[in-house]
């Protein structure tokens, strides 16, 4: 019986010596970015959401101390609250993956920052309107478009890992709800300022005079999901087509 010859720098398994890296790379990958791997860790030992959870109540805490607006902040986090509330609630039935927890930790960092001193009065949006020298404070755009670009995936994560559903659905649907949410979230504000706290609506809305403030900003959030999207079906082509590389060399 005649035996496989075996190439330069490939072991008897059909592998070069290297895909032991890039294996070991993707398992790690796998464990960080889907919920649904046998290796997700419960939050007792689940060190990287616990570091985050402590930050964000540091952080948030801060927020609240030094704030400039009392009445805004609290307005302003209402629907921090209530997401906060919601995420804790179903952690043990809907548990997301690591990435997720990550995108959504940078994302309320954005905005309990811009809340802090209301997001037409942002220290940082300041500096950026110095450095480039924009017509207005910029900030409030900089949190919309990390709306879509930051919650598409874990939006994404959610579908693909505990309905199943066809890949191309869930890149489609977040995009979609994104711009859903950003739409009744405009509508919120307008409730919340000329309804039930007119004496904070200017501050809250903070359209610095730009009429089409309102669309501008669901647009931004509707293409920070559409890239968020897009880079995650680059992504996963190019490891469908890595994986397809590494299939073992057959005599």
């Amino acid at each position: 019986m005649s035996q496989c010859n075996v190439g330069a720098g490939k072991t008897k398994t059909g592998f070069r010596a290297d895909d032991n890296l890039s294996l070991n790379f993707n398992d790690i990958l796998m464990r960080f970015t889907t919920a649904g791997s046998p290796h997700r860790a419960p939050l007792s030992r689940n060190v990287l959401l616990q570091f985050y959870l402590c930050a964000f109540t540091a952080c948030w805490t801060m927020t609240y101390l030094f704030t400039t607006d009392k009445a805004n902040w609290f307005t302003e986090n209402t629907l921090t609250a209530l997401f906060l509330v919601t995420l804790t609630a179903t952690f043990r039935k809907f548990q997301l993956s690591d990435l997720s927890y990550s995108l959504i930790f940078g994302y309320l960092l954005l905005h309990i920052y811009g809340a802090q001193y209301t997001y037409a009065e942002n220290p940082f949006g300041y500096w950026l309107k110095d450095v480039f020298s924009l017509g207005r404070n910029h900030y409030d755009r900089i949190v919309h478009f990390s709306f879509g670009f930051m919650l598409a995936y874990p939006m994404r994560d959610f579908f693909r890992n505990w309905f199943g559903w066809p890949g191309w659905v869930c890149r489609v649907l977040p995009a979609e709800i994104t711009l859903s949410f950003s739409g009744i979230y405009e509508l919120i504000e307008w409730a919340v300022a000329d309804v039930f706290f007119p004496a904070q609506g200017v501050a809250y809305l903070g359209t610095q005079g730009d009429i089409w403030d309102a669309q501008k900003d669901m647009g931004l959030a509707f293409s920070g999901a559409i890239l968020a999207m897009l880079i995650c079906f680059s992504v996963w082509k190019i490891a469908s087509g890595k994986e397809k590389q590494q299939i073992p060399a057959v005599c």
